[in-house]
């Protein structure tokens, strides 16, 4: 198959033809979302898979973010809209790292570093070798974990 913007395209034409508009209207937000990032900085360029896909995982973020507010506020529809919203983009994303496997990687990539680094470097090279694959705050949380050990 192509690019994965390729394969949201498709997969909006095929849920525009079966009339599904909560999947039509997620996939158009998420390429007007790609396309945004496009046009971003001096010249229009197109993404690789990488960017998309980090694209892709902040609307993600957003939509499970807003549903919390959403119940928070006492407004279930609205949570529920959005955590629908959240389970398509959900299909486009790589399967997310147990908290087992993310420590494993973690104490992996400090021990790469050696000696006690600090925050900072310690955080890039762990996003590097979680690769997408777990959320910021859950690779922070484990790498001041560890750091703390």
């Amino acid at each position: 198959m192509g690019t994965l913007k390729d394969r949201l395209n498709e997969d909006l034409h095929t849920a525009m033809k079966a009339r599904d508009e909560l999947t039509t209207s997620t996939l158009r937000m998420a390429l007007t979302a790609v396309g945004n990032a496009e046009v971003a900085g001096t010249a229009k360029r197109d993404l690789s898979d990488d960017e998309v896909l980090a694209v892709l995982t902040k609307e993600a973020k957003k939509r499970r973010e807003s549903a919390t507010a959403f119940a928070d506020a006492g407004r279930a529809e609205s949570a529920a809209k959005e955590l629908a919203e959240h389970e398509i983009l959900d299909r486009y994303l790589p399967k997310q790292l147990t908290g087992e496997e993310l420590a494993e990687i973690v104490s992996g990539a400090l021990a790469g570093l050696g000696g006690k680094p600090a925050m900072g470097p310690a955080m890039k090279a762990a996003q590097a070798a979680v690769a997408g694959r777990a959320e910021g705050g859950r690779v922070a949380a484990e790498v001041r974990r560890q750091l703390a050990a």
